[in-house]
């Protein structure tokens, strides 16, 4: 959005939603050549030039089966650990030293881990041994992250 100006940012992150609102990789392609397309007649060729360079690399997540798309594209299991661990030191508010604030979050992640909420599955890892899910499409998805 630093390439855009604040008056064409709602139309603009609606251009990117369609992107990703696709049903498979190549569509998700064609319709970000058409965003891009769309950003140059609109006159914001830094922009489009942006969508062009970053396509392939956001839509990677969709070489994976359909059930895991919403899993691998977002961190939310991510930042659910970070505002626990931050919930946690912001009461302590100033550590001695990096030990001390080390340990405090060392000790929550291991609550984590030995709780219900750590050992849950978030992803059904034998899905990808599906037959539409071939080695070199994970040697591809691999190699692109």
């Amino acid at each position: 959005m630093t390439a855009v100006p604040q008056g064409k940012v709602r139309e603009v992150v609606a251009m990117l939603k369609a992107i990703h609102a696709q049903g498979d990789r190549q569509e998700a392609e064609i319709k970000a050549a058409a965003v891009a397309e769309k950003l140059e007649t609109m006159k914001l060729g830094r922009a489009a030039q942006m969508v062009r360079d970053g396509a392939g690399e956001t839509l990677t997540y969709m070489n994976f089966p359909r059930e895991h798309r919403r899993c691998i594209k977002t961190n939310n299991p991510l930042e659910r650990l970070n505002r626990e661990v931050r919930r946690r030191t912001r009461v302590v508010g100033a550590f001695p030293d990096g030990q001390s604030a080390l340990m405090l979050v060392a000790a929550r992640l291991r609550h984590v881990a030995g709780t219900k909420w750590g050992t849950r599955r978030y992803l059904d890892m034998s899905r990808l041994r599906e037959p539409g899910l071939t080695e070199t499409t994970m040697e591809q998805t691999t190699a692109a992250a």
